[in-house]
């Protein structure tokens, strides 16, 4: 790999162009972007290729390539727009526990939306603007309560671990449903139904078996389940912090 592709895009000047006759507009990161995003969406991201973006934009695949040096560079792009969609206040509020939670259920919901994103931000290394907004009101929560660096990124390691494991099991029942045609309470009443009735039954499996007669998180709807787990993991955080105070 040379020099030059080793330079992060954030570090490339925009290339605002002008070309054509009459000196019409070029094209922007943004628009690129943005038609990847549309056809990851729909399609995958495997789908948003230089040459399908460039046919949704009327142009070539090449001419795309001045603006977006490399995939590596489209992908950065991709998942710094898609957490640009994260909505929040210009600095923690001062509740530590309450801005950790707006962070992690706004993380699902854009992760729902584009399913690509969760699997790239776990496959790569990347600090687009606002990804960096995102990890620094997360730091920010946490900021002031005694904590060294290191504990501070712990924890938000551990929430957004959390949350990405949440994402991709939740994306991947969503997948099967739509591969079967049957949601998951179809899935679990027709398909796994018998199967689990025989399991307990048979008696062999008693702990499992009581998960199934007892639980109650098993059967919240998926917004629920998330929160019920990130409840357990903001407590864990919290036992840490309270453990660390001075006496």
């Amino acid at each position: 790999m040379s020099d030059e592709e080793l330079v992060s895009i954030w570090m490339r000047p925009e290339r605002l162009e002008r070309s054509g006759p009459g000196r019409r507009p070029g094209y922007s990161r943004e628009q690129i972007t943005r038609a990847a995003v549309r056809i990851a969406d729909a399609e995958g991201v495997e789908a948003a290729t230089m040459r399908r973006i460039g046919g949704e934009l009327g142009t070539g695949a090449m001419s795309l390539y001045r603006y977006v040096p490399k995939r590596d560079d489209l992908f950065d792009l991709m998942i710094d727009l898609a957490m640009g969609e994260l909505d929040l206040p210009g600095k923690p509020s001062g509740d530590w526990r309450g801005d950790l939670s707006l962070v992690a259920h706004r993380t699902r919901a854009a992760g729902l939306r584009h399913p690509w994103l969760t699997p790239l931000l776990n496959s790569r290394p990347t600090l687009g603007p606002n990804l960096l907004r995102v990890h620094e009101f997360a730091l920010g929560a946490l900021d002031g309560l005694g904590l060294d660096i290191d504990e501070m990124t712990g924890f938000v390691s551990m929430v957004n671990d959390y949350v990405h494991s949440a994402i991709r099991r939740e994306i991947a029942w969503l997948e099967e449903a739509r591969r079967t045609g049957m949601d998951p309470e179809r899935w679990k009443r027709d398909y796994a139904g018998p199967y689990v009735r025989q399991i307990v039954e048979s008696g062999a499996y008693p702990l499992f078996s009581r998960s199934v007669r007892e639980s109650r998180t098993a059967h919240l709807a998926p917004a629920e389940r998330f929160g019920h787990g990130l409840d357990r993991v903001l407590n864990g955080i919290g036992a840490q912090i309270t453990s660390d105070l001075p006496r």
